[in-house]
């Protein structure tokens, strides 16, 4: 904007200067033009007009148009081209009388009278001189200005951008690494690296000074919750191990107790005991979490995640007569801590049968797809509301289904399990549109073949029948 605010200004200059000069050097031409003729009557009505100079001579340089009228009349009696001429008007011009350049659309034009001589004696009179000279050496020139002014505009407006764009690019090259390395940072989140610094001790690198400050105060905080956080996994790890012992030696006394007491004493020590299994179960869960978090890997064995389910729902049938119970047990090999494992299914097939109402139909099979085993428990119940869904895998959360009897340890146990054994776990929607649906992927074990997984076939089938059948006779001695 500013360089062609420029060229306009330069360009309304110079036209009107150019003009301006034309227009004297059109009216010096004539004063000297009319200084220099001395003209002569020939006869009664032509007149010599090549006596001191020629006309043709005169103009050529310019291009310039000469027109002598008689006065009053306005005949012409001679042009540029010396031609004598009677009794005819003017083809091109209309002859004016005044020393000044007047614009008539092609020729700036200037009149003047000169006095004429008779045999060179004495004055006879006036004669109207008009000289013109056209315009297009002067619009030509404007137009090369013009053109050079947009040219320059053009031109300056390019160099000006690659300048600044290198100009900027220079100076905000120290801004760029530092986002490069504040990004760098952010997806590895690794607050100890260090950032560029820049070669100039300007305000760039006192930024870079004071980044690199806060990040090695957040990488020092960070160690020291990463710290206490490890030795709080390392309590609860250790304590869940050491409260399984007592807890297994009270629940075999209430037990015991339990088959001896008759009456009031026997159904308190009943619900003791129920209290018992229950913490012993709750236990079990933080120690599993506490493993995980503590990263305390066990040893991994061949397991088919098929005769896993099939155990777990043999153990969770007398809690599923009100529901339709259907297992399809094929062979998945993966390699993996079974009785985690164990611990997976039985929690996903016990959260489709305690947070659904009776009759609900629950589904769980297993399968394999491509390099992954897969485990799927699936409901056709009420499914699970909307602002759960983002939070259903953390730790304490719950559903509201079950009357509050779970520990909402589930679902988190699930993705422990799942994560530590190199899997997924995600909740997608039913095929029927309504109800829950978790899949389970985890990678096939290392020497598993397809021909091994063809043999097992026949018996997972087998498998399948009998525990869909049992299911199903037993959810009817209920009713019954």
């Amino acid at each position: 904007m500013i360089l062609a605010g420029f060229a306009a200004i330069v360009g309304v200059l110079t036209d009107r200067q150019v003009r301006g000069q034309f227009n004297d050097e059109v009216r010096s031409a004539v004063d000297q033009l009319a200084n220099r003729l001395d003209l002569k009557w020939i006869g009664p009505d032509s007149l010599n007009c090549n006596k001191t100079i020629r006309l043709s001579d005169y103009v050529s340089a310019e291009n310039a148009q000469i027109r002598i009228f008689q006065d009053p009349s306005g005949e012409l009696l001679c042009t540029q081209n010396e031609v004598k001429i009677r009794g005819a008007k003017s083809p091109l011009v209309t002859p004016i009388f005044r020393n000044a350049p007047v614009n008539t659309g092609t020729f700036a034009e200037a009149g003047y009278r000169v006095d004429v001589r008779e045999l060179g004696v004495r004055p006879s009179g006036q004669v109207k001189l008009l000289y013109a000279r056209p315009f297009a050496d002067v619009d030509h020139t404007l137009a090369r200005v013009r053109f050079f002014l947009i040219l320059g505009v053009l031109g300056g407006t390019v160099l000006a951008l690659l300048a600044g764009l290198a100009t900027a690019q220079r100076a905000m090259r120290p801004i760029a690494e530092l986002s490069d390395a504040a990004r760098e940072i952010e997806r590895t989140r690794d607050p100890s690296r260090r950032l560029p610094h820049p070669e100039a001790d300007d305000e760039v690198a006192e930024l870079a000074r004071t980044l690199e400050g806060m990040l090695g105060a957040l990488d020092s905080a960070r160690a020291d919750t990463e710290s206490m956080l490890s030795r709080q996994r390392e309590f609860v790890a250790d304590a869940s191990h050491e409260l399984r012992t007592p807890l297994t030696s009270v629940l075999a006394n209430l037990e015991l107790l339990a088959e001896e007491l008759k009456g009031e004493q026997a159904e308190t020590a009943q619900a003791a005991l129920r209290s018992t299994r229950r913490m012993r179960r709750l236990v079990g869960d933080l120690l599993l979490l506490a493993r995980a978090d503590a990263q305390r890997a066990q040893p991994h064995r061949h397991t088919d995640l098929g005769e896993v389910l099939t155990e777990a729902a043999g153990e969770l049938g007398p809690v599923a007569m009100d529901h339709d119970l259907a297992v399809e047990a094929h062979p998945a090999p993966v390699s993996g801590v079974r009785d985690d494992m164990h611990r997976l299914a039985l929690n996903l097939i016990e959260n489709a049968l305690r947070h659904t109402p009776p009759g609900t139909h629950v589904r769980a099979r297993t399968g394999v797809d491509g390099a992954h085993a897969i485990l799927i428990v699936e409901d056709d119940g009420p499914g699970i509301a909307p602002e759960l869904q983002r939070r259903i895998f953390e730790r304490f959360v719950r559903g509201g289904r079950d009357g509050g009897r779970g520990s909402g340890l589930g679902l988190a146990i699930v993705r422990a399990v799942t994560e530590s054994h190199g899997g997924s776990v995600t909740l997608e929607p039913p095929d029927g549109g309504t109800g829950t649906r978790f899949v389970i992927r985890l990678p096939l074990a290392a020497s598993s073949a397809p021909a091994e997984l063809a043999m097992e076939s026949a018996s997972a089938d087998a498998t399948h029948t009998s525990t869909t059948t049992g299911s199903t006779i037993g959810r009817r001695r209920s009713r019954s």
